[in-house]
Parts: C-alpha cells; structure tokens; sequence
C-alpha cells in the first residue's frame, strides 16, 4: 500500500545520504525510482542530489510552480517507477504537498519527502508543516547537539560568528554557517535565557 513519507531533521543528519541508500536499494533490485529535488539548491550542482559523505544522484527538480502530481504521472506513464524520492522537502508548497497525496492514493505510488522541519529562527518551513499535518508516516533521522543530547534546532551564523535571529528563511549555500543544536543550546546561541 502506497504512502507519503516524511523524513525530516535538521541540518548535517544525513538525510541526502539515506534518500540515495534507499533510491540503490530499489534500482538494485530491478525497480526503477524517481528522484526530485528543489531546483533553487544547486549546492551539489545544478539537477543533483548530493551527500556530505560524498554520494550524488541525478534528479529532476521542482521549483513553486511545478505541479509534482502531473510530473509523478508523466514519469509513470513514461515506464513505471516504483518509488518517488524528493530530497530538499521544505522548499515544497503546500498546494504540492497535496499534490504529492493526490499521488499516493490516485496513482498508487509511494512516496517519500526528505527535509528540515524548522528553519533557524525556530520557525516550520510552509512544506514541512503540510507534510507533518499530511503525511502517513513520519520519521526523525536523528543527529546531535555538541553536548550529545539530540539536535532539533539549528542556528545561522552570521560573518562574526554569532547566531542570527533575523534574516530571510531560505539561504541557498553556506552549509558551514549553520550548526545542528539541541533546544537548550539553540535558545542560549540565540539569546533566550528567559525561563519556561
């Protein structure tokens, strides 16, 4: 039975690198996937989804206006895929968030959604939030804090060094100015010392 999945975390889990790990063990066994990723994050190069560890495939890309439910049909239609993986998942619209439902349960097709949950402001990213209210199943790929408690936050460093509080939620680049944190850690990075 088809499903939508959400695998979400922050920043450094290795999310890329278990899309890649799942997408081989479908081809590795005869059944053929389809990749996406947001087309305004180029960081692994233009059409690529990339690992810190080193790892790439090529995908198509999807930007504010493709209509992802028509694109899993073509691709469908076109010879068969067993699987859709879309890597970069906040970047999604919840209009597309629908439309990747609409193709779970109309095309029969499952489909799994890799992603960060909340930006540095503490904030939930507009296709993260959709995919938490939507998808059938969701799971947290861990990583940690410097203390070793699990990271759920993650913090912008600005040219100083310090953590911003402000500044446009999408930031394409500049993967070594975010840091993975524990809740406890983020507050004191951003200045929250105020007691629950």
């Amino acid at each position: 039975m088809a499903k939508l999945y959400f695998h979400y975390s922050t920043m450094n889990a290795g999310k890329s690198t278990l899309l890649l790990q799942a997408s081989h063990n479908y081809r590795e066994r005869g059944m053929a996937s389809f990749l996406l990723t947001a087309r305004l994050d180029d960081g692994a190069g233009a059409g690529l989804i990339g690992s810190l560890i080193g790892i790439g495939a090529e995908a198509d890309t999807f930007d504010g206006t493709s209509d992802l439910f028509d694109a899993i049909r073509a691709r469908l239609a076109s010879g068969g895929i067993a699987c859709v993986f879309l890597d970069e998942a906040q970047f999604l619209t919840p209009d597309q968030v629908w439309q990747l439902a609409r193709a779970v349960d109309d095309l029969g097709v499952p489909v799994m959604c890799y992603g960060l949950r909340v930006d540095f402001r503490g904030e939930l990213f507009p296709g993260s939030a959709a995919l938490l209210a939507l998808a059938d199943e969701m799971r947290e790929v861990r990583t940690i804090c410097h203390c070793g408690k699990k990271a759920t936050m993650v913090v912008r460093r600005g040219p100083d060094g310090r953590a911003l509080r402000e500044g446009a939620q999408v930031q394409i680049g500049g993967n070594e100015t975010y840091v993975s944190l524990c809740r406890r850690h983020w507050r004191e990075e951003v200045g929250d010392q105020a007691a629950p």
